[in-house]
Order: structure tokens, then C-alpha cells, then sequence
């Protein structure tokens, strides 16, 4: 049993039923092979898209009623993440773990009300702070009366169109919660260097989850794709479906 680890799948947006239902497939049978404890992740919306022409997803009704369907189908938990306060109430009654987009972990109106649904709040750590710094971002939540806090390194930046890890924060951030999760494939982003979208480098993928297994990640992130080199939003950078199973099984060795 590796129930200690966690392990968060998806796509990175709903694109279609078929897509949803084809991870979330693979995601139960590597969890019976492997007996981690897996949260299928997409979202409804993705409001930070690099250009205003790019794919956004169903919205917000369309899309929890579709993560909806897998989470009782497939008897998978579910985190999804929100932009706009308004949006908690809803997506909490549906996810097990809301999560918080690294740009706005500093937004305290949203983090409260992610708080207030009860549910696990995953804030990921944004491009522009140090692992030291989320002690204030999971304060927020915590002073709003929920003690679910999962924090999540994803790089920093570093230059322009380019982020860099330093695995550090990952031991810094377990100071304020037991859970300190890996976002193995945002961190090979190249945010906007792909005229008008976000480039990325896969192959890096694998290794960046082993790094931060040595310093202590007991979470990892992974957004996958049965086709990434057509998905509709941060193709380069997520890892192919049939790949995940040889990075699920270098972790629990």
C-alpha cells in the first residue's frame, strides 16, 4: 500500500466527455495497481489563458455537471480550481479539493470563501513567491475556520518565458501543512513563449517529480492527455496518458 502519496491526474481543461472518461479510466486502473490515493483534476474554466482567442472550457455549470458524472461513474475524487470567489460554493459541492491558481493565491477574498466550503483548499505557490511566503496564503484559510490546507511549488520565474524550481520550497512549505505537493508539469512551462500560448518541455517531466520526491514531496501533479500534442490548452508541457504509469511506478519504489 502507498496511501501516503498523493497523486492528482487530468486533463488541464474539459475538453469532451470522451477525454474525461479515457483518463479517468486509466486513473482507476493505476490505482489499483498501485493503491495510491488519486484525485482526478480538470477545469471548468481556465480564466488565465495567454490570449483572449484561447480555449477556456464549458463554464462553470457545463463543467461541474461533466466532473460530476466522472466523480460518481468512477468513484474518483475530484479537484477542480476556481478564479472568482463566486464560483466556491458551487465547485465545492461537487470537489473534494478546490484549488487556488498560483496568480491569485495571494487573494484573500479567495481563499476565504474556498475556506468557507469545508473542502481541502490547494493553493498553489505563484511564480513570484518563495515557499516561505505561503505561510500567509494557508494562514488565510486557516483563520477563515478550515484546517485543509495542501500547498503546491510549480517554479518560479525566471527571466522571461521561463521558470526555474528551486526544490527548497518544498521543504519550506511543509513548515505550514503536512501536504506539499509537486506540479510536475506547470513547472516545465515557458509561459507565453509560444506565439500568443504557453510552451513547455514534457521530457523534463519525470525527472522534476523524482526532485521533488528527495525533498520531501509527498503529493505530485500531473496534467495528462491521450493526445497532448493537439489538446486544447498546455499541450507541451502535459505529460502523454500512456507515460503516466512509469511515473506513478518510479515514485512508490
Amino acid at each position: 500500500m502507498h496511501n501516503h502519496i498523493t497523486l492528482i491526474a487530468g486533463p488541464c481543461v474539459i475538453e469532451s466527455m470522451e477525454i474525461l472518461e479515457t483518463v479517468a479510466e486509466e486513473l482507476v486502473r493505476l490505482n489499483e495497481k498501485y493503491r495510491v490515493n488519486i484525485i482526478f483534476k480538470s477545469s471548468f474554466d481556465k480564466a488565465n489563458r495567454t490570449s483572449i482567442s484561447s480555449y477556456r472550457g464549458p463554464g462553470l455549470e457545463k463543467g461541474l455537471k461533466m466532473l460530476s458524472d466522472i466523480k460518481e461513474k468512477y468513484r474518483l475524487k475530484i479537484l477542480t480550481d476556481i478564479h472568482e470567489s463566486w464560483q466556491a460554493q458551487a465547485a465545492g459541492e461537487v470537489a473534494d479539493v478546490l484549488q487556488i491558481p498560483a496568480f491569485l493565491c495571494r487573494q484573500t477574498d479567495l481563499l476565504v470563501a474556498a475556506a468557507r466550503t469545508g473542502r481541502i483548499v490547494n493553493i498553489k505557490k505563484a511564480q513570484f513567491l518563495s515557499g516561505e511566503d505561503m505561510k500567509y496564503p494557508a494562514q488565510k484559510v486557516r483563520e477563515s475556520g478550515n484546517d485543509r490546507v495542501w500547498l503546491t511549488e510549480r517554479g518560479n520565474i525566471y527571466g522571461y518565458n521561463n521558470l526555474a524550481v528551486d526544490f527548497r520550497n518544498i521543504a519550506d512549505m511543509k513548515h505550514y501543512s503536512d501536504t506539499v505537493i509537486m506540479d510536475c508539469t506547470h513547472s516545465v512551462q515557458r509561459p507565453g513563449a509560444a506565439g500568443g500560448k504557453t510552451g513547455g518541455n514534457r521530457e523534463f517531466v519525470p525527472a522534476m517529480a523524482l526532485a521533488a520526491k528527495a525533498f520531501g514531496a509527498n503529493g505530485f501533479f500531473f496534467e495528462v492527455h491521450p493526445d497532448p500534442d493537439n489538446a486544447l490548452s498546455d499541450g507541451p508541457n502535459m505529460l502523454n496518458l500512456n507515460d503516466l504509469d512509469a511515473v506513478v511506478a518510479s515514485l512508490i519504489v
